[in-house]
């Protein structure tokens, strides 16, 4: 009979790690960027750091590239080389750094913890990143901004009302479940990945949306998730990350800020 172990085994690679994302700005791969600083883990932030600039992801994603025997070639940023691994998507890229850098609880103290604190990951990326991306850009992403602005002011109205109450008010109901252990993160007592995620999508929001999630802080609705986003932006590394060249400007990416979008 097949026994399946419900953790893969850590390879036990030594090799450094490379985030190969685009220069110049946040975007996906700052998730990524977190999970290094706040595990005080050293990285390369290839395009940012090297010569190689830009053309480190471009001939990743060159459709002439068809990848090697072990690693079929990624789609798109980020992508992570560690050893002779290239793997690519960011909460792919989380969850196989998660246990690794100690984000998760480990699989002898806890053997589902990864799969927990994954599912709140997407959960975030789904809700508070990938469907802020489609606010400025709701019918095509090959598209100017100001090719679908009437679009893109119809798509943010609904999701300052609709969308983003339910994905707060979720993480919400999860601090205040007995999986949090005390509230103050979102799964296992501790800090993860997960809470890491939650933090930068908050940031980016707050960014995107200056005068809504004002208005939001100022109701009290979602005071544990404002907390979590606090929690985070005071511990030891993260702040004295924040302050750093490393810690770079949103501009252009996935939150952008253009006045029109945001509330009256």
């Amino acid at each position: 009979m097949c026994t399946i172990s419900p953790q893969p085994a850590l390879s036990p690679r030594k090799a450094p790690y490379e985030l190969i994302y685009w220069p110049g700005m946040p975007g996906r791969g700052e998730h990524i960027r977190l999970a290094f600083e706040a595990s005080g883990t050293p990285y390369t932030d290839v395009a940012n750091t090297t010569a190689a600039g830009a053309q480190a992801v471009i001939e990743h994603i060159n459709p002439s590239n068809t990848g090697d025997a072990r690693n079929p070639p990624p789609l798109a940023p980020p992508i992570l080389k560690h050893g002779d691994l290239l793997i690519s998507q960011t909460p792919n890229i989380l969850l196989y750094l998660g246990v690794r850098l100690a984000l998760v609880p480990s699989p002898a103290e806890d053997p589902d913890a990864l799969y927990m604190v994954n599912e709140l990951a997407l959960t975030a990326l789904d809700g508070l990143s990938n469907e802020v991306h489609d606010v400025h850009h709701p019918v095509a992403s090959g598209l100017y901004y100001e090719d679908q602005q009437p679009e893109a002011k119809r798509k943010a109205e609904d999701f300052l009302r609709m969308r983003l109450p339910k994905f707060l008010g979720y993480f919400e109901r999860v601090l205040k479940g007995a999986a949090s252990r005390g509230g103050e993160w979102l799964y296992g007592g501790r800090m993860t990945y997960a809470d890491l995620v939650l933090f930068q999508c908050l940031d980016g929001l707050m960014f995107a949306f200056p005068k809504a999630m004002s208005r939001i802080e100022k109701e009290g609705k979602y005071e544990g998730v404002l907390g979590l986003y606090e929690r985070v932006k005071g511990t030891e590394r993260i702040k004295a990350y924040l302050g750093s060249e490393r810690r770079m400007k949103y501009h252009m990416g996935i939150y952008r800020h253009y006045p029109e979008l945001d509330e009256e």
